[in-house]
């Protein structure tokens, strides 16, 4: 025992020579700077443990730096050191029963050659060491792996390298994805003996001989309530044992528990949790393929409206302002799918490599900030656009009090701010967009977390009560019979159910159990809630850019005049532009001005104009 000297800077070569009764060394810590000399000692113990702890100074394990030493079992107790590297070879030479390198805090770098020329490890222990790779050579004979606090370990070879594997003790829930469904060539060969053994217990029981009865004081218990067989007894009642089935030879070797051959199963811990299931980010193959023609039409139909609402050489309106901001969210959450499905297609199958990466990388937390941002704002502008409907029907008689850009522009301010804002704070632990692989604030552990929760989904559902509000204050207005004739009420009374459809469906879904989730009385697993993210979650950003814009009279004009300009479509163009120069003269020539229509006429050219 060499212990507590830190003053001790160096071991000599040749220090340790000839000990061929040497059964236990431990240095502990001292100052050594140099991994010391341990290649002559040539014990000749069946086991030889060595233990080096506590020696800070000590960076590297070079080559071959216990060849020498044993050549029967040995268990190296390396700990609490200052390794950062472990070179090639450092382990040649070796028959290695356990070898313990936690709390290794520099621990960084194991070489993929470290374990070549070695035989084993049986035990690995990594526990609280910063490496980011196993080695992938010489994992063939690891039979338990401690990877504890391992936090840098984001990923794990290929699992054919995992063959012993029967126990494995991890950092991340994600890694035992990795080996739940894993069958190592020990686990296959035992299953197979077992089976085997199984039979031959079987039919021998059910005809036993004399030559059984030699050791009537064994007993085997294999019962019914263990779904095995019945009890094999003498005549006297006792039961037979193994010995009186197999010689010892045929049974050497394997484990024995409750009295019986029991084949040993691959366990890991941490086991998965209801958030993080062993499963790709999608989970279902059909969301797969939903997905991409979903985030496709959400992006394609908003930058369409964009495009063309922004190069439209008309006066930019209260209303097509106000449609640019809902079709900039709708693009944000197409982005918020197209990151989640790229990522889901390149881990496909392996999720659990990557899983680490992902949902605590900027990744994970950018694609979060983009749905919860695109998701507030529009919901805050789809009821924006309403109430502004609303308003501009209940006063179309005042003009002095319609809606005016000035007025629009600081109302969508204080959307974009409170929308950024409450994407923010899970980014400062406000929730968490690291909780689910769809990076969604689904952490609801502390009481703040809960109520932030609760807050954005109590806004949605008051947010989709004022909508169905104002569009009933709407048809109320318009329905007027005397004004309007009746197959045009019917067509606005259709539109109407037509928008509060799409925003129930999208909303009601994901509000309900979001609700009763933030509640801690969750109704639907995440893998589950995945079909509601793929179907009913992103309705609005697709629907809203045909409902709002593209289907209506006044996106057409606006699109066929931009397409004109590129050279095509120019007959429709010319179409529309003379339609729009034939109506302003008509209005300009009843008093020189454009007449103010009655209020049910102006309810149903709006109502027309925008496709309600």
């Amino acid at each position: 025992l060499i212990l507590n000297t830190k003053n001790l800077l160096h071991i000599e070569d040749g220090a340790f020579r000839n000990l061929p009764r040497l059964k236990y060394l431990s240095i502990c810590n001292t100052g050594i700077r140099k991994f010391p000399d341990l290649t002559q000692i040539f014990s000749l113990e069946a086991h030889f443990i060595l233990e080096l702890c506590d020696n800070l100074r000590m960076t590297i394990i070079p080559q071959n730096a216990f060849q020498g030493m044993n050549n029967e079992s040995l268990t190296l107790k390396l700990y609490k050191n200052g390794f950062e590297d472990i070179h090639s070879h450092a382990f040649n030479g070796t028959k290695l029963n356990q070898l313990i390198l936690k709390d290794n805090k520099n621990l960084r770098r194991i070489h993929n050659d470290a374990l070549r020329g070695a035989t084993g490890p049986d035990v690995l222990d990594i526990s609280s060491t910063a490496l980011e790779s196993l080695p992938s050579y010489g994992l063939e004979a690891i039979q338990v792996l401690n990877a504890t606090s391992s936090y840098s370990l984001k990923r794990l070879p290929p699992l054919d390298k995992f063959s012993s594997l029967l126990e494995a003790v991890l950092t991340y829930p994600s890694h035992c994805c990795a080996f739940r469904n894993l069958k190592t060539e020990k686990q296959n060969l035992l299953l197979s003996i077992f089976d085997n053994f199984s039979k031959e217990c079987e039919s021998t029981m059910r005809k036993p001989t004399n030559e059984m009865l030699d050791d009537s004081n064994s007993t085997l218990l294999w019962s019914a309530e263990r779904n095995t067989y019945p009890f094999a007894t003498d005549d006297e009642g006792s039961p037979y044992s193994y010995s009186t089935i197999f010689d010892d030879s045929e049974m050497a070797g394997f484990d024995f528990e409750y009295d019986f051959c029991q084949p040993k199963v691959l366990t890991c811990t941490p086991e998965p949790d209801a958030f993080n299931p062993c499963e790709d980010i999608l989970g279902y193959s059909f969301l797969r393929v939903l997905i991409w023609f979903i985030n496709i039409l959400a992006i394609a139909g908003n930058f369409t409206v964009l495009l063309v609402l922004l190069t439209s050489h008309y006066k930019l309106t209260v209303p097509r302002f106000l449609m640019c901001n809902l079709s900039f969210a709708d693009f944000c959450m197409g982005l918020y799918l197209l990151l989640i499905a790229s990522v889901d297609a390149q881990t496909s199958g392996q999720y659990y490599n990557h899983a680490i990466d992902w949902q605590t990388g900027s990744g994970c937390s950018t694609a979060g900030f983009f749905t919860v941002f695109a998701s507030e704002l529009s919901v805050y502008t789809l009821t924006v656009i309403t109430v502004e409907r609303w308003h501009t029907i209940t006063y179309a008689m005042q003009l002095d009090r319609k809606l005016r850009l000035r007025h629009a522009v600081p109302i969508m301010l204080g959307g974009w701010l409170f929308s950024i804002g409450i994407a923010v704070l899970p980014l400062f632990g406000v929730s968490s967009y690291m909780k689910v692989s769809i990076c969604l604030p689904m952490d609801i552990e502390t009481g703040l977390s809960q109520a932030y929760i609760l807050l954005i989904l109590v806004l949605n559902v008051v947010a989709f009560v004022v909508i169905c509000a104002c569009y009933i204050k709407i048809y109320i207005a318009v329905q007027n019979p005397e004004l309007v004739a009746a197959n045009k009420d019917t067509k606005v009374a259709k539109r109407m159910a037509i928008l509060i459809f799409t925003d129930f469906t999208c909303m009601a879904p994901i509000s309900f159990f979001a609700i009763s989730a933030a509640f801690k009385v969750p109704l639907i697993t995440v893998t589950n809630s995945k079909i509601l993210l793929v179907l009913f979650y992103p309705v609005n950003s697709c629907a809203n850019p045909f409902l709002y814009a593209i289907f209506t009279k006044a996106f057409r004009r606006d699109f066929f005049l931009l397409m004109s300009k590129l050279g095509c479509c120019k007959s429709r163009a010319e179409f529309y532009r003379m339609n729009y120069f034939s109506a302003y003269n008509s209005n300009c020539k009843n008093g020189g001005t454009a007449t103010v229509p009655s209020k049910a006429s102006q309810a149903f050219l709006l109502l027309s104009a925008l496709e309600k």
